[in-house]
C-alpha cells in the first residue's frame, strides 16, 4: 500500500528542489514512488499541476513502437507507427495513475498565490536515510496531509517544520 504525503511551500523553487532530491533518492533505491507532482498557484490564482512524467508522450512512444511492429507484420510499418502513436498518445492522455488530479487542484486552490505544494505517493521508503537527506530543507515547508503512521508523520514534520 502506498502512502500519500502533501507538503506546502511558500516558494515553488523549494517544491521543485525537494522533488529533484526525491528523484535522486529513488535512483539510489532509498525510496520507491508511484507518483510525484508539484502543484503551483500562480499570482493570478490559476492552479497548475506539474507532473513528473508526461503520460501522453510516454503513450505515444510506446504506441509508435507497437504500431510499427504490427505494421511490419502487415507490410505497412509507417501507417502502423502513425496509428500506434495516435492510439498510444490518446491512451496516455486518458490514463490517470497515482494521485487524484481533482484532489490536488482543490488543495492548490487553498494555497496562497505564488505558493506551491508537493504531492508524493510513496510505495516503499528507507525512512531514516531519506529523512537525513532531506534535512537541507528544514523549515522550508508545512505538512498538509499524510497517510503515514503517527511516528513517521511526526518525524517528517520535524524535518520540514523545524524552523516553524
Amino acid at each position: 500500500m502506498a502512502d500519500l504525503i502533501a507538503i506546502s511551500f511558500d516558494d515553488p523553487g523549494k517544491a521543485y528542489d525537494v522533488r529533484a532530491r526525491l528523484a535522486e533518492l529513488q535512483k539510489e533505491y532509498l525510496i520507491a514512488m508511484d507518483d510525484i507532482v508539484v502543484v503551483t498557484r500562480e499570482d493570478d490564482g490559476k492552479v497548475k499541476l506539474h507532473q513528473a512524467t508526461n503520460l501522453t508522450a510516454a503513450g505515444a512512444v510506446g504506441g509508435s513502437f507497437w504500431g510499427m511492429l504490427i505494421g511490419l507484420l502487415f507490410l505497412n510499418p509507417l501507417l502502423g507507427m502513425a496509428v500506434g502513436a495516435g492510439t498510444g498518445a490518446l491512451s496516455g492522455y486518458l490514463t490517470d495513475l497515482g494521485i487524484d488530479d481533482g484532489f490536488m487542484k482543490s488543495v492548490g486552490e487553498d494555497l496562497k498565490p505564488g505558493g506551491a505544494a508537493l504531492f508524493v505517493l510513496v510505495r516503499e521508503v528507507t525512512g531514516d536515510k531519506v529523512l537525513e537527506r532531506l534535512k537541507d530543507f528544514a523549515g522550508s515547508g508545512k505538512i498538509i496531509q499524510t497517510s503515514l503512521s503517527k511516528t513517521s508523520d511526526e518525524e517528517l514534520r520535524k524535518v520540514f517544520e523545524k524552523a516553524s
